[in-house]
């Protein structure tokens, strides 16, 4: 199993009871992170997700993931966290969300002379992402872009 398949499987599974506990399913990623492999279920809802949610949900996935179906995954540490407030933000639901937020745009090489750029979320098409940064808008492309947060500002 591919680990996007994996993240789709564990989607599927984990949303109905998501959904249950009244928190919204933010993302699952299946990654390998410093030698280890990281399955990370991120959830959220509205006001506050606390460690109650991660621990309800992290035990209903549990059961699942010994079924003979992820048999062929290597040793994994199973994460259920909440999104954060700087949160990253993946699908279009996420842009459409936190549209005139302030968001970080960081890239894989420099654009402009920068690898990270904050600014006025604008828009989202097809992975492009156009912010306003000081006046001036700007379009940036998918092939381009990391990762993209929302910004914090203390």
């Amino acid at each position: 199993m591919t680990a996007k398949e994996v993240c789709k499987r564990v989607w599927d599974i984990s949303e109905p009871f998501a959904k249950e506990l009244g928190v919204t399913l933010w993302d699952v990623t299946f990654e390998k992170e410093g030698g280890q492999y990281m399955l990370t279920i991120t959830i959220d809802r509205a006001g506050h997700t606390d460690i109650d949610d991660c621990e309800k949900l992290s035990r209903y996935v549990d059961p699942f993931l010994d079924e003979k179906e992820f048999a062929s995954l290597p040793p994994y540490t199973l994460c259920v966290s909440s999104a954060g407030l700087t949160r990253r933000l993946k699908r279009p639901e996420h842009f459409e969300a936190f549209m005139g937020s302030e968001v970080e745009i960081k890239f894989y090489r420099p654009v402009n002379g920068s690898k990270v750029v904050t600014g006025i979320l604008k828009g989202y098409d097809e992975g492009c992402v156009t912010l306003e940064e000081e006046g001036t808008v700007t379009v940036y492309e998918p092939n381009d872009i990391a990762a993209v947060r929302l910004s914090v500002t203390v």
